[in-house]
């Protein structure tokens, strides 16, 4: 089955999609860490993740667990995150580890990194979240698609073909490309070309990208494809296209 995610960061009520049978994946976003008076903090957005302002947001997210659809908790983006977690590593990665662990029906990180780190921390933080909470947990990275099409350092300031091409690389479970640039079947097929398998590369849209035509490019790599295409998400749910996981779902998995 094709991936069809959400990426959920202005956090408006899932209730129009929990019972869809649509929706694969959930990106809850975005984790980051810092230090308020001295203190080490984690915070989901602009506040702690256990501030009961997030309290209908978990809950929900129970209920789209329960239906089958997988919560994965980002880490990063615009904002950063890498640089504080690598600068006191124990600390920070133990927040985040209680935190999965408390709810503990998020089955997947999603690293997006979007500040210069260095390769070994990255393979070193992948390989502690298999080492803690086992091989299937899930864990997906979301480059710039012309970190995937070309073998140069992306936004990261590291080359993701030399992670994927590592030992650590087989850990990885899918690759969330930002294809806002070019979202085409053309540009998806120089990905596949590098050397990415197309099961494990999701195509990822803005919610202000042209839906018409992304549904003709997404017609043309289903036909393509078929079922070993990655997916697609949306950057973000609460102002994606009108019925856009329903109409995914037709298009990749009918």
């Amino acid at each position: 089955m094709c991936k069809i995610i959400y990426y959920y960061q202005t956090l408006t009520s899932l209730q129009p999609i929990l019972y869809s049978n649509t929706v694969t994946h959930i990106h809850l976003s975005s984790i980051h860490f810092g230090v308020t008076n001295n203190e080490p903090y984690i915070h989901l957005n602009d506040n702690s993740p256990y501030n009961s302002v997030f309290d209908d947001v978990w809950k929900e997210l129970f209920i789209a667990s329960n239906n089958n659809i997988k919560i994965i908790l980002m880490v990063g983006g615009a904002g950063g995150a890498f640089t504080d977690l690598f600068s006191n590593f124990e600390v920070y990665y133990g927040m985040l580890k209680t935190l999965i662990k408390t709810k503990s029906f998020i089955c997947g990180i999603d690293l997006d990194i979007e500040e210069p780190v260095s390769l070994d921390n990255v393979k070193m933080l992948i390989q502690r979240i298999k080492k803690d909470f086992g091989p299937n947990f899930l864990i997906s990275m979301a480059p710039i698609q012309s970190s995937l099409q070309q073998d140069y350092p992306g936004m990261g300031g590291f080359i993701y073909k030399d992670l994927y091409s590592s030992e650590v690389g087989k850990l990885i479970d899918y690759f969330n490309g930002q294809f806002y640039m070019n979202y085409t079947k053309e540009s998806y097929d120089i990905v596949v070309e590098n050397g990415y398998p197309e099961e494990k590369v999701v195509m990822g849209m803005l919610m202000g990208q042209d839906f018409e035509k992304i549904q003709i490019e997404l017609k043309k790599l289903k036909e393509e494809y078929g079922m070993a295409f990655g997916g697609v998400f949306v950057w973000e749910y609460f102002a994606a296209p009108e019925n856009w996981s329903k109409i995914c779902n037709t298009i990749l998995n009918s």
